[in-house]
Formats: structure tokens, sequence, C-alpha cells
């Protein structure tokens, strides 16, 4: 298909995520009880490729989908899992993952620690990090990998304090100089190298995320998926699997329907 992201170098690019569907009979009574659906979303096919479904003890893993030799795995940052990431590197596979500032315990070449937000307020005036970069882990040699983060415009930036103003307000503790000086940055973790992939190429690739958003979406109105109207566990799974299969069935139709391509011009 023509409109592969520019940034991908002709590699798959995998999105994972996980959306989630109310069990039936349970507002009011436990909101967190649902259906979860681990989903991979592929470019340039612009379709989801995989579908798993749990109930909301499955959690949200970098490596529940299985890997593709050679795949770029983009996703957010609850999906940042050193061993996970270590063994989907293992596997052949690269990735690009969002970070928060004390997502992970960062290290120095020697295993030293690493202040990230005193990198990132050291780099204010560039307004771009690319280094190097080791992340430690439960067992084994930490995972070296490479940090690339970006300074958010003023106006986004504005807007993630407040909204992290907002988080500890809501959530009733003090909020850290720390986590407002990261709130103006766009942190990134991948295994991509820099000879490789430019920092540009780093950051374009992460921007496709989104796409799978839209999926979310179109999977949502384009089926009709919503909850399953039984409780009985028998009937609510083949329910929700058999709208998930309707839509790897329709979605090949679609861009055929369509009057203009779903694919955007080339990150």
């Amino acid at each position: 298909m023509s409109g592969a992201p520019k940034a991908s170098r002709g590699r798959l690019i995998r999105i994972v995520d996980a959306t989630t569907v109310p069990k039936a009979g349970t507002s009011g009574r436990n909101k967190n009880a649902v259906w979860r659906v681990h989903s991979a979303f592929d470019l340039p096919r612009e379709r989801f490729g995989h579908f798993e479904l749990t109930d909301e003890r499955g959690g949200e893993t970098l490596d529940r989908i299985p890997a593709v030799a050679g795949e770029i795995r983009l996703a957010d940052r609850a999906y940042l899992q050193p061993e996970r990431m270590a063994r989907l590197r293992d596997a052949g596979a690269d990735f690009v993952i969002r970070s928060g500032w004390k997502s992970a315990r960062w290290l120095d070449a020697e295993g030293g620690l690493v202040d990230l937000t005193a990198e990132l307020r050291k780099a204010t005036a560039g307004g771009m990090i690319d280094r190097p970069i080791w992340i430690k882990r439960k067992s084994g040699a930490p995972l070296a990998v490479r940090l690339v983060a970006i300074r958010k415009p003023a106006q986004a930036a504005a807007a993630a304090r407040r909204k992290a103003r907002r988080t500890a307000q809501k959530g009733g503790h003090q909020l850290s100089s720390q986590t407002l000086d990261a709130a103006d940055w766009v942190i990134l973790v991948t295994s991509l190298k820099p000879k490789d992939f430019t920092t540009a190429d780093i950051l374009a690739l992460y921007r496709l995320r989104w796409r799978i958003e839209l999926g979310f979406k179109r999977l949502k109105s384009l089926i009709g998926l919503k909850g399953p109207p039984g409780t009985d566990e028998r009937s609510a799974r083949p329910h929700i699997l058999a709208h998930l299969l309707i839509i790897l069935l329709l979605e090949p139709l679609v861009d055929e329907l369509e009057d203009s391509p779903r694919l955007a011009d080339a990150a």
C-alpha cells in the first residue's frame, strides 16, 4: 500500500494499546469490571492485525502481542516495562515508547543513577535530548536504550502543567517541581540506533501512535462494539470476539468503499 510512513524506513509499524468494553450489569456496582481488548494496529496497512480479549485482570503488557521480526512497536508510557522490552528486542523487534520522568530507574554507562529532570533542565535552551541511557532491571544487566526528548511548545507545556496540577489536586498529593519540569517535555525511549534513525525520525514515528485511537473509534462506531448483553461469561466472551472478527473481515473492504483514503501523508 502506498503512503507508508517515511520515518519507518519500510519496516512494519505496530501500535499496541488496549480499549475496554463494560461488563453487563456492572454500572453502579463495580465500574472497574470490564472486558479489555488488547490490540495491535499495523501500518502501513492501517488496520488492526491482532486482538486478544481478557477481563480487567489482564494487564497491558508490551509483549502480549507476539513480536514480528523487524517490526517497530509503538506504545504509550504504560508499556515502559524493561523486562518485556528486552524480550521484544531479543525477538528481533524494536520499540519507541513514551516515558514519564520517574517511570524507570535511569542509569549511566557506569551504573550510576541519572537524575532525568536535571538532564531536562540542562537541555532547556537547546530544547532536545538524544543520548544513550540505561534502565535498571529486576534481574540481569541494565537495559541499554536511547533517550529522546523534545521540549513542548509553550502552549502545550502550559496545558500539561495545568493537567499535572489538576491530577495532583484530585489525588490529594503535593505536586513536585520535578513533575512540573517534566511536563514541559515529550520523553521517549527507543531501541532504534542513531545511525539508522535520526532524532526527527523517532519523533515522527511516535506521532503515529494516535492512529490506534482512531482505530478504536472506528471499531466501536463501525460495528457498534458495546458491552455484551448478558452477564454470563460463556455468552459475553463470544459476543465480543464475534464483533472483533467482523472488524478484521470488514476493514479491508472499507478502503474500497470510502471516497478518500484513511492514510494521511507520510510522517
